[in-house]
């Protein structure tokens, strides 16, 4: 799983068969520090993420499985919220309320 920040939308008039209520979201990646940490990735929301929000993605085939119709051609899906979330590295403990 990876942290991120959804920083847009996606409208995609056409999809595949068992995307059609799925939302589109635009996510930076972060990391630890909340740094940029690669580039934008469009997400599928399974969690109803909203623009500014803290989340945490999973890629790969697991990405597929949060959502109503597993298997479909996924990248890559926001599963949760972040509230806040430390580690033993350098640096502050970050709430996902607090800007970089």
């Amino acid at each position: 799983m990876h942290l991120g920040k959804v920083i847009g939308r996606v409208v995609a008039t056409r999809r595949s068969a068992g995307l059609d209520e799925v939302r589109l979201l635009i996510v930076q990646p972060l990391d630890e520090q909340r740094a940029i940490a690669g580039d934008t990735l469009v997400a599928c929301d399974a969690v109803q993420a909203g623009l500014g929000d803290l989340v945490h993605v999973c890629d790969g085939r697991e990405a597929t499985l949060a959502l109503p119709v597993p298997f479909v051609p996924v990248d890559a899906t926001i599963v949760g919220h972040v509230e806040q979330f430390a580690h033993d590295g350098p640096g502050p403990q970050i709430g996902a309320g607090d800007e970089p």
